[in-house]
């Protein structure tokens, strides 16, 4: 009766573990919402703007497809070697920006991701560079500029000029490396009679309606660095509440971040600046930098350059151009702040890949390579295992003795184990130490866009998302989509099995509660880790197999544990026949 009971507490306790855990996934890991297509009728509203920085799209209404908005005339071509897209003359605005080596989905076919586009789109993001001033003629939103050079491409820089009328001229020149940067040089030259007084500005523009899902460990929104330090603490609503915010402390980059996208800018080396994030109203935001005021005599000139992130977060990409001077820009990958485990982690199995060329067998030596450097704790763990086996008749024999006084039975085997030199805790240390490589495991194939899209073999072929070949599709032959904790794929079904193979190899427990809980768990953990990333079942399948491997070893080096785990089952068996 008492075992009838035990077992339904058991069976209750994994269902609502089952169903919470879907409940809290669904609350920390929402699904990014679907891009929202506005209709005809509704316009993009706009705030102030400080500073007198000129709003780009006031009165637009964003009705415009992306293919139709790059059919004006006029636009310079961008051909680097990660990016493709133009510069529009009017506003003098990067807004049309594709990423070559990024596909859109796992499909081949699916063509290159989309990360800039023009004002009045549906997914409209885009960078401006311009100037404001009093009592001088400013280049606008509106102002069509004279381009020159092109197609914009290392070594093949840009320029667009515009004459005021006034005796001022003002030029930008792009220039553009073999990643994601643009540089982009902001030059007034003053012919007039008198001195003008001007301030550069560039600002990023985006839409939230394409920003993945800002969550507890991995931020979307806005960033930058500030006195410093990486500034993760801004989201989107964050903003909408302030309408202007204003990080503490010194602009070392601004801009916005996804998952595995940004945009961001970089001021000039030394110049004063003033970044700030601003709410534009219906989901739109801007990445303000304006510079201090400039003085610019008859006669002479006045430049300020600017340098524009647009791109992968790649972390070889990102850490060379920390290296090259921009602080911390490594960290616009949100690694948390276990980085310094992380990062180490990263790179090995980065290492791995560039070995094998696959990243499921990277993960798979990965997994080889932990599981080998813990085998000596490993040992240990047995070994404190056989003796705990080997003094399991003397803590019976106290159970007995002390049932009715939990605190003296406590404190009789606390000396047991004192006197016999046993460890309970031994057995436990593999796991503890395998916890921190899964969760870093996990934050990789979750933020690292090397992760994203890569193949292991037949049905995987992205192994950052979940087995799409689960039992309720017909492993992936049906076009639906069961809900997360039913979504049992055949790496799920591995894991579940390869789990309770290795509880089997363990010696069994003393408390009966502890046995059913152990003889279900592997069932439950399969329903609560079939909604993961399949790079980590592989993991954890892949451990699992290791782990059984390693146990029969070591039952080979320990054959009275073997045989006294035996002899367990053996009574238990005879004890259930002898109920029926």
């Amino acid at each position: 009766m008492n075992n009838q009971r035990n077992l339904i507490i058991a069976v209750v306790l994994s269902l609502v573990l089952l169903l919470g855990f879907d409940f809290a996934m669904g609350r920390f890991y929402p699904e990014a919402p679907a891009p929202v297509t506005p209709t005809a009728d509704t316009p993009v509203q706009r705030a102030a703007v400080e500073a007198g920085v000129p709003e780009p799209t006031t009165g637009e209404m964003r009705v415009r497809d992306v293919a139709t908005a790059l059919t004006s005339a006029g636009r310079v071509r961008i051909d680097a070697p990660e990016v493709a897209g133009s510069i529009n003359p009017v506003g003098a605005r990067v807004d049309d920006i594709v990423l070559k080596t990024h596909r859109q989905t796992v499909d081949r076919d699916s063509g290159p991701v989309r990360l800039f586009a023009p004002a009045g789109t549906p997914t409209q993001q885009f960078a401006q560079f311009g100037w404001v001033g009093q009592g001088v003629a400013v280049p606008g939103a509106n102002t069509v500029w004279q381009a020159s050079g092109g197609p914009l491409a290392p070594g093949r820089p840009v320029t667009l000029t515009w004459n005021n009328g006034q005796g001022q001229v003002f030029t930008i020149r792009f220039d553009i490396d073999e990643f994601y940067m643009l540089t982009v040089r902001q030059t007034v030259g003053n012919a007039g009679n008198g001195s003008v007084a001007l301030r550069p500005y560039a600002f990023v523009n985006r839409t939230s309606r394409t920003a993945s899902a800002d969550t507890w460990n991995v931020h979307s929104g806005p960033i930058g660095l500030f006195d410093g330090a990486v500034d993760f603490a801004w989201n989107y609503d964050d903003v909408d509440e302030a309408e202007t915010a204003d990080p503490a402390g010194a602009t070392g980059w601004i801009g916005f971040t996804d998952i595995y996208w940004l945009s961001a800018l970089v001021p000039q080396d030394g110049a004063r600046v003033t970044g700030t994030f601003r709410a534009l109203g219906d989901t739109d935001y801007r990445a303000d930098l304006i510079y201090d005021p400039v003085t610019v005599n008859p006669g002479q000139q006045a430049s300020r350059t600017t340098r524009l992130f647009a791109g992968a977060k790649e972390s070889e990409v990102l850490d060379h151009y920390e290296d090259a001077g921009v602080t911390n820009f490594g960290l616009a990958i949100d690694w948390g702040w276990f980085r310094w485990f992380m990062k180490p982690i990263f790179w090995l199995l980065r290492t791995l890949f560039d070995l094998t060329g696959n990243f499921g067998v990277a993960i798979i030596l990965l997994t080889c390579i932990i599981r080998g450097l813990m085998f000596p704790v490993a040992q240990k763990g047995f070994a404190s295992m056989a003796q705990m086996r080997a003094v399991q008749p003397k803590m019976k024999a106290l159970q007995e003795r002390h049932k009715d006084d939990r605190a003296t039975l406590q404190q009789e085997i606390g000396k047991l184990y004192r006197e016999e030199g046993v460890n309970p805790v031994a057995g436990c240390l593999p796991l503890l130490l395998q916890i921190p490589v899964f969760f870093a495991l996990y934050k990789v194939l979750l933020i690292a866009i090397e992760m994203r899209h890569k193949p292991f073999a037949l049905w995987i072929r992205d192994l950052s998302a979940p087995d799409p070949a689960t039992i309720l599709n017909g492993f992936g032959l049906l076009d639906f989509q069961p809900p997360s904790f039913l979504a049992i794929g055949v790496l799920a079904v591995l894991l579940g099995f390869t789990m309770w193979l290795q509880f089997r190899l363990n010696p069994q427990a003393l408390d009966p509660m502890q046995q059913q809980v152990f003889s279900i768990m592997p069932w439950v953990l399969m329903f609560v880790m079939a909604p993961f990333a399949a790079g980590l079942l592989l993991y954890w399948i892949t451990s699992n197999i290791l782990t059984v491997a390693q146990q029969r070893y070591l039952y080979s080096r320990h054959p009275q544990l073997k045989a006294a785990m035996e002899a367990d089952r053996a009574e238990k068996a005879r004890a259930a026949a002898a109920q029926k």
